[in-house]
């Protein structure tokens, strides 16, 4: 049996830490500004204090996003901070310094800073925390801060930013209904609370126009100059990768370093974004970040490690986090691009409770051979193995649950036998991606 490694960092004073910030408020998920604006007073306002920011928000490929404005700017030579959520393995994967995730030594000491400043008053993990990275953020030097929203948008913790250099939206679909309302209408406009008045916003390619539309209503109401893919700037598919076009310019890229189609749409924007910036990312860094670009969990192939070593050795082992209707369209465009090389895909999946897995199942469904289902493991909200099972049998698909996901590839090993190389998806949900790449270290 392999044993996966705590998910916390090993430092006991870290961990403590954390522990107590999550006792700070009775629920998980609070929508509300009014708790992170009261202890940011109380620190004296750091995020008053931060490089130049980006702010990005949006239902799928925020993170991703972020990661190619990253790797954009960094290979340009400059600094740059970085907050995401959630994380998969260590909780210091959130809050990246001038390039660096930061220390459990120097996290340990915001946080205890921050507790102090809180002083026993309620407030969720993530406003804490977010206070905290901002504190970070305002006591190192860098050039550049990419701000990832939490969840929504009009009252994510991150939204205390008052003037973005620029703010990024990504694709809208149906999520977190039950926080952010149960239309797309409803989503796009908690998603364009992040647009600030006079402050240029960036759309990237919408699968309903009528995000689009919110966005446009925030924006003239704002003064805010705002640029949508199809209009403003645009990406299309060449034989040696993409081509990206706005009116300053024409750029002919290379592939992205991450894979699936629907990754050009997100570079596409992160180029989009490098206009709006007070630093200068030229057309050779956008290339090389392009391809250095690195993000976890995004169709991630996993060669090494003992999760591999169960499979056949012409086997393909890759990791996804998606885990919604968009996210189960786009690995659908993929898997048939693999599919049409006649190597037969598995699936192991797992999902929270709070999600749709027919939405995320059914487009991926023609696609499987056979899927076994697990719980997510340390998560009282996921979905049990039978009911996940259940779900991929309305879907379509020949399905069984399985203990765990160790049990869960072995048994798909097993059943293909010899002969035909064969490819296996691990998917469903971040928190299961985490899981993995723990267990697979």
């Amino acid at each position: 049996m392999i044993k996966a490694p705590p998910l916390l960092p090993a430092s006991p004073r870290l961990e403590a830490a954390l522990d107590r910030m999550r006792q700070l408020h009775p629920v998980v998920i609070d929508l509300s500004l009014g708790r992170i604006e009261r202890l940011l007073a109380a620190l004296g306002h750091p995020e008053r204090r931060l490089p130049p920011t980006v702010h990005v928000a949006g239902t799928n490929g925020k993170g991703s996003t972020v990661a190619f404005l990253r790797a954009m700017a960094e290979a340009a030579g400059h600094r740059v901070h970085v907050y995401t959520s959630p994380h998969l393995v260590r909780f210091n994967e959130r809050i990246r310094l001038a390039g660096s995730l930061i220390g459990d030594d120097d996290l340990a000491d915001i946080l205890e800073e921050v507790e102090r400043a809180n002083d026993g008053h309620p407030i969720t993990f993530f406003e804490v925390t977010t206070a905290a990275a901002f504190l970070a953020f305002a006591r190192v030097p860098a050039d550049l801060l990419i701000l990832e929203v939490g969840l929504g948008g009009r009252l994510d913790a991150t939204n205390v930013i008052d003037a973005p250099v620029v703010s990024l939206l990504t694709r809208i679909s149906l999520d977190h209904t039950q926080f952010l309302g149960p239309s797309l209408r409803d989503i796009a406009g908690e998603k364009a609370g992040i647009i600030k008045p006079d402050r240029p916003a960036i759309a990237g390619p919408q699968a309903d126009p009528v995000a689009n539309a919110v966005f446009a209503e925030r924006a003239a109401v704002l003064s805010a100059p705002l640029f949508l893919h199809g209009r403003d700037w645009s990406v299309a598919a060449t034989d040696t990768g993409f081509r990206f076009q706005d009116a300053a310019r024409t750029l002919d890229l290379p592939p992205p370093g991450l894979m699936g189609a629907h990754q050009v749409d997100n570079a596409g924007l992160a180029i989009a974004a490098t206009a709006h910036l007070p630093l200068t990312i030229g057309d050779d860094a956008i290339r090389r970040g392009l391809v250095a670009v690195e993000w976890p969990a995004r169709l991630q192939r996993l060669t090494r490690g003992p999760l591999p070593d169960l499979l056949p050795s012409d086997w393909e082992l890759f990791l996804d986090g998606g885990h919604n209707d968009s996210a189960g369209e786009v690995l659908a465009r993929q898997l048939a691009r693999w599919n049409a090389d006649g190597r037969p895909l598995d699936m192991v999946f797992g999902m929270l409770g709070s999600k749709r897995p027919l939405d995320f199942l059914t487009p991926l469904a023609p696609h499987v051979r056979r899927l076994r289902a697990v719980a997510i493991p340390g998560e009282p909200n996921s979905v049990t193995a039978e009911d996940a099972a259940a779900f991929a049998r309305t879907a379509g698909m020949d399905a069984a649950a399985s203990p765990d996901v160790e049990a869960a590839v072995t048994e798909l090993a097993t059943l293909a036998g010899q002969g035909q190389p064969g490819r296996l998806l691990i998917c469903g949900s971040l928190y299961l991606a985490g899981t993995v790449l723990a267990l697979n270290a």
